[in-house]
Order: C-alpha cells, then sequence, then structure tokens
C-alpha cells in the first residue's frame, strides 16, 4: 500500500536517543507512514536501538519501520539524498526528515504534515505550491536560549539567518532547522546528484525551491540541547552556507 506519509531518520551513533525518537511519532501519523532509519554507518548499537524501538512499538507499528545501513560514513547528505529518493520511491505525497538524536520533536510531525495537506486541497490565488514546511527554533523568542543552545550556535545562526534574508525573495526565521516536511510534488523536481555532499544541503534544497517561486512556510519548535556531540564542523558549514549566499546575489 501507498503510505501518505514517508520518514526518513538521518541515524550515526544514536543508538542513546533512537528508540524514544521513533516512540514519539504520533499513532495516528504512524499509521498512515512508512518510516526509514538510515543507519549513516555507526560505531555504536544504532542497530540495537532499531530493534529495541520494533519490539516496544509492537507487530502493528513496527510494520512500517524499516532500517537500512550505510557500510562506512558517507555523510549527512547522503543520507538526505538517499531519504528522499526512497520517499519518492514510496509513492507518498509527503516527506518528512526527523534526525535519530532526540533533537528535533517527532511528536509534532501530524501538525506539519496537516500544513501541506490543507494547503493541497485549498490552492492559493497565486498557484504557488508550497514546497516545505520548516520547524522554527526562532519563531518564540528565547526559545533557543532556554532549549540550552549554545552561544556560539545562536549567534552564527542568527548571523547567517540575516545575511539569507537579504539574499532570498522568502524570509524565514531559522534557515537552518533540519526538521523540515516537504511536499513530494517539488521534492520531484530536483536533481538530488547535484546537491551538497553536507550539511548545507537543506538550506540548498530551500534556497532552490525560494529561487524558483514555490512557496516556503515554518513552524514554531522547542530547541533541545542535551549536551550531546554534534557531527556537523560549524566553520565548513557556515563557509558554505557564505557560499551559496554569494551565488544567490551575484544571479
Amino acid at each position: 500500500m501507498i503510505p501518505d506519509y514517508f520518514i526518513f531518520v538521518p541515524a550515526y551513533n544514536v543508538s542513546q536517543t533512537l528508540a524514544d525518537v521513533l516512540g514519539r511519532i504520533p499513532p495516528a501519523v504512524l499509521e498512515r507512514a512508512q518510516v526509514l532509519v538510515i543507519d549513516d554507518g555507526s560505531k555504536d548499537e544504532t542497530c540495537g536501538a532499531f530493534d529495541k524501538a520494533c519490539a516496544v512499538l509492537g507487530k502493528a507499528c513496527a510494520d512500517h519501520l524499516y532500517y537500512e545501513r550505510f557500510e562506512k560514513n558517507c555523510g549527512y547528505g547522503a543520507v538526505v539524498k538517499r531519504g528522499i529518493s526512497a520517499g519518492l520511491e514510496s509513492g507518498a505525497k509527503y516527506i518528512a526528515c526527523l534526525h535519530g538524536d532526540g533533537q528535533y520533536p517527532a511528536e509534532q510531525l501530524g501538525e506539519f504534515f496537516a500544513v501541506l495537506e490543507s494547503e493541497s486541497r485549498d490552492i492559493p490565488a497565486d498557484g504557488k505550491t508550497l514546497a516545505l514546511v520548516q520547524g522554527s527554533r526562532h519563531a518564540v523568542a528565547g526559545g533557543a536560549k532556554a532549549g540550552n543552545m549554545p552561544l556560539y550556535k545562536r549567534l552564527g545562526g542568527a548571523f547567517l539567518t540575516a545575511l539569507e534574508n537579504l539574499a532570498f525573495k522568502q524570509k524565514l526565521t531559522d534557515r537552518h532547522s533540519g526538521f523540515i516536511v516537504y511536499n513530494a510534488e517539488f521534492l520531484r523536481t530536483l536533481d538530488l546528484q547535484k546537491l551538497s555532499p553536507s550539511f548545507d544541503i537543506d538550506l540548498e534544497i530551500i534556497s532552490i525551491a525560494d529561487a524558483r517561486g514555490y512557496r516556503l512556510a515554518e513552524l514554531p519548535i522547542p530547541t533541545r540541547y542535551a549536551g550531546e556531540k554534534s557531527n556537523l564542523n560549524v566553520v565548513t558549514y557556515g563557509l558554505r552556507v557564505l557560499r551559496q549566499v554569494v551565488r544567490r546575489f551575484f544571479r
């Protein structure tokens, strides 16, 4: 059966959080979804955590959960490309990226899918399709600080987002959140092989949607930092973001 929703879960060394993340997907969402955990060559017991989640959720829910492993670490961009590709192959109308480290609210997925479904029923007067809904940690003032986001990330993110809002047509409060639900209709227009292999792939997809005249939306989400180790190199990431901004200015 073709699912309404496809949720792919980037997972790298997330044995401590994966089962909880999968367990927080609302049952009403899970019963309409196919969920693919993509293990990016983890060195811990991420696979075991997936098995645990399936056991806890039971057969009815576990039938919606799938696991795939890269034998070596290929990077976030490769995981996103695989997740989008698998989502399009499934035939789902909407495709979500839900990180396995627990920083993003799986329990809010229903709200994000509902926005896209509502938009698909009510075509706007300008005829522009809603490409995606992104979770924003900065939509509520002070939310990022309250959620223990490190100061350097708050300052760096604010600086980069301000530059991006100058370069791009549509203004957003948090262009660097990885909690995104996409319209599959938009994703089919992308050449996945040409997209970035790194963490800036999310921003690149958003930039393409903006440039092509698709609409973007965002919903507030809580910020959750609990001292976990990030795999993102903030210097390299910042330079990649600046490169995209420069390209857009010159275009």
